[in-house]
């Protein structure tokens, strides 16, 4: 009986909840966001970038600083500086003899070191710095919404028209380059769309967690499907509907938005991982029997 009675005040606290427009401006946020990371973590995790998303992610400590020191909006900070910063480790990693991940590692650790300083010269309140590290989705105003419907209204477009090119970059760039592909021009263009994507959802998810976004349901996604298409629609699906979870889950239990959506992520990433592995055994078992039959 206490259950039943906890569930309808969290259903009715809920509700209430879905008749502010702070709640509504989140949940269409959230699911913008989702739609966009889960379309382009798709391409990042086949192409093994998302160490890449996470040094730019982490990097952007810089940019949030700046626009704070400045008193200006972080995010009108946030956007030139990782778009800056993304292209500029893709030319760095270009440029030398260095494992990708060495480079990385090196600008990571150098942005994250000057933001910290940066940090130090802060004074007085430091509310949105916090809020830009561990995300706040409630706070999303319709000038983010509107980004955010802009950047995955462009990123769709331009990898749609570019499809067949998207796909055999991702899939062997010799191949590409062997067909007349322009390899350091979409490389470059994806940069742009991902590090502009990470920018846009610091706000929401957070400096620390933008990655995983970007990643679980790139991940799941591969677990449900070996099929091009069909993984990238998985992707995007559960990037929408994991984002939709995460803030019901966030608004019925008063946890934080970002990291509650990160943890539906993640829990349906689980469910998924150990489901795939039941089915592979059991197939595995039925072709055993079937061989000593």
């Amino acid at each position: 009986m206490d259950l039943v009675l906890a569930a309808i005040d969290i259903n009715t606290d809920l509700v209430n909840l879905l008749q502010y427009p702070f709640m509504q401006r989140a949940i269409v946020a959230g699911v913008l966001m989702g739609l966009l990371c889960g379309f382009l973590g798709s391409f990042v995790a086949l192409r093994q970038l998302s160490f890449f998303s996470h040094a730019v992610g982490h990097a952007a400590l810089v940019g949030v600083a700046i626009g704070v020191l400045i008193q200006v909006e972080p995010t009108w900070t946030l956007l030139p500086f990782t778009l800056l910063f993304g292209v500029a480790v893709l030319y760095l990693i270009d440029q030398t003899d260095l494992w990708s991940d060495s480079v990385l590692n090196i600008v990571l650790s150098g942005a994250l070191a000057i933001g910290v300083i940066l940090t130090t010269f802060i004074q007085g309140y430091r509310g949105n710095l916090i809020n830009i590290l561990f995300g706040d989705i409630l706070a999303v105003n319709w000038t983010d919404i509107s980004l955010t419907a802009l950047l995955l209204v462009v990123s769709v477009s331009v990898l749609l028209a570019t499809l067949r090119q998207q796909i055999l970059l991702t899939l062997n760039q010799a191949v590409a380059k062997v067909q007349g592909v322009s390899i350091q021009f979409h490389r470059y263009l994806f940069v742009v769309l991902l590090s502009l994507t990470v920018a846009v959802a610091i706000k929401a998810i957070g400096i620390l967690l933008v990655n995983a976004f970007l990643v679980i349901p790139a991940a799941t996604a591969k677990l449900l499907s070996h099929q091009f298409k069909p993984y990238l629609g998985w992707s995007v699906a559960i990037g929408a509907l994991s984002s939709i979870a995460g803030m019901l889950v966030s608004g019925a239990f008063n946890f934080p938005s970002g990291p509650s959506i990160v943890l539906v992520q993640f829990c349906l990433f689980l469910i998924v991982f150990i489901v795939a592995k039941l089915v592979s055994r059991m197939k595995l078992t039925e072709l055993r029997t079937q061989s000593k039959a």
